[in-house]
């Protein structure tokens, strides 16, 4: 049940109460967290995630939790606590959350995007979904397991780390050096929805692989000249023809294991039984693309899983009005099928584009690496299956490969099966992460605690 209102802000005095007692429950734990570190500003650019560090270690400190600081900047530095199984002999299980966010312009939001204020049954604040929600459910279920003293199978790791809304430098930084701190067998990490259908099922969408942002620049030179004479080399048009071109532009249709299974699955709920004779059209070399604009045409979130997409996002290009200017310049937000690489995805640009006067090269910086899919039989992931079926009347489970990006690629680089665990469920329609007035229900929020504290016992708890 939703609380609102000032019934919410009851309940918050009352776990007020109860943790100065020590007897609050997991969800109230993990909510006062997410207050608290949504009050830490740790916007990025310039991150000061040491800000949000310090507090975890207090917390960590508090509860007799073994942790450390640890990054390659005084400002930016990671969190790592864990928790250490008496005997085990099997691999941690690793919980990742990143402190930063992504800027808010608090012009333009309805509250301060920091105050974690509590509106009309909404708690908002920037990080309320990416990521700081996670990573309090996380925190609360490391102490919850620290509180109740029990034997674990394997050891809890908790990571929480810089920089991931940019360079990624925090996880890279840790792979880098303190690997052997956070090495694991498996991981938790953002990346996983869940959504309810009218027809009364839950999809749970547990993600086991992403795509991998591919940043490009269009660059054009050109004759500056007078604006009163229209010239055939002036950059700004040669640029926005290139655009055009890669917009309008079909890319090729390429299923991996995780969205052959999604499709397959997908395609027998009542909501989307049209997708089921598009299913054999995508093996079809002849068919697939016709069959993805078909797909497009009713669901665009499905159309991105196919294929790899190319969005314009930033033009530079001339000072005034009147001077055609002598260069000009696109950024390409590409997101690009981990079964493609880099090169190939390039080469395809400039065939599309078919002009040599226009450079097209990947920006530098932004190369994230492609993974193979986590798989769907390990211990984790049979977990996340037993307890999600108990959650719902009508749970419908599936891998999902997620158009965004987050840094679980450099882990499963690395050998570790990362899985997006879809705790939280979506209770509007619009996805408020990075947009202006983010934030989460109680209800939703307490329920995905309660599901990810119910996870993380199922996969360290001691077989009798």
């Amino acid at each position: 049940m939703v609380l609102r209102g000032l019934a919410f802000s009851a309940c918050l005095a009352a776990c007020s109460l109860v943790r100065a007692t020590g007897r609050e429950g997991v969800a109230e734990r993990a909510r006062h967290y997410l207050t608290e570190l949504i009050r830490i500003d740790t916007t990025n650019p310039p991150g000061n995630e040491t800000r949000a560090a310090n507090w975890l270690r207090a917390v960590a400190d508090r509860e007799s939790i073994p942790c450390e600081l640890a990054g390659p900047s005084p400002s930016r530095l990671n969190f790592i606590a864990r928790l250490s199984a008496t005997g085990s002999s099997v691999r941690p299980l690793l919980l990742v959350a990143h402190t930063d966010v992504v800027p808010a312009d608090p012009r333009r939001w309805t509250v301060p995007p920091f105050s974690a204020e509590i509106r009309n049954g909404f708690l908002y604040g920037r990080g309320t979904l990416d990521d700081k929600s996670l990573l309090a459910a996380e925190l609360a279920v490391l102490v919850e397991l620290k509180r109740q003293n029990r034997p674990l199978s394997r050891d809890v790791i908790l990571v929480a780390e810089a920089d991931e809304e940019a360079g990624s430098m925090g996880m890279q930084w840790l792979v880098r050096n303190a690997w052997k701190k956070i090495e694991a067998e498996f991981a938790l990490n953002e990346g996983g929805f869940a959504m309810d259908l009218p027809s009364g099922a839950r999809v749970y969408e547990i993600q086991t692989a992403e795509k991998v942002p591919t940043p490009v620049l269009l660059r054009a030179l050109g004759t500056e000249a007078h604006g009163s004479l229209p010239r055939p080399d002036n950059p700004v048009l040669r640029v926005s023809r290139a655009i055009v071109r890669l917009a309008e532009a079909d890319q090729p249709v390429r299923l991996n294991p995780t969205t052959r299974r999604y499709f397959a699955e997908m395609a027998k709920l009542p909501e989307y039984r049209w997708l089921a004779p598009m299913l054999p059209r995508f093996d079809r070399p002849l068919d697939a693309i016709a069959a993805a604009n078909d797909v497009r045409d009713r669901d665009s979130e499905f159309d991105a899983q196919l294929r790899t997409t190319v969005s314009a996002d930033m033009l530079r290009a001339g000072t005034v009005f009147n001077v055609i200017p002598g260069t000009a310049e696109a950024q390409l937000d590409v997101r690009r099928l981990p079964n493609e690489t880099r090169e190939e995805v390039i080469a395809r640009l400039r065939s599309i584009v078919n002009d040599e006067l226009l450079e097209i090269v990947p920006l530098p910086g932004h190369n994230m690496p492609a993974t193979e899919p986590s798989g769907l039989t390990t211990p984790l992931y049979r977990a996340m299956e037993t307890v999600l079926r108990k959650a719902h009347p009508k749970p419908v489970i599936v891998p999902y490969m997620q158009r965004g990006s987050t840094d679980s690629c450099w882990l499963r680089q690395r050998g570790v099966a990362v899985y997006g665990p879809p705790i939280f469920v979506r209770d509007e329609e619009e996805n408020r992460a990075h947009a202006v007035d983010e934030r989460i229900t109680p209800g939703a929020f307490d329920a995905g605690v309660e599901l990810l504290a119910r996870i993380v016992k199922a996969v360290t708890e001691p077989r009798r």
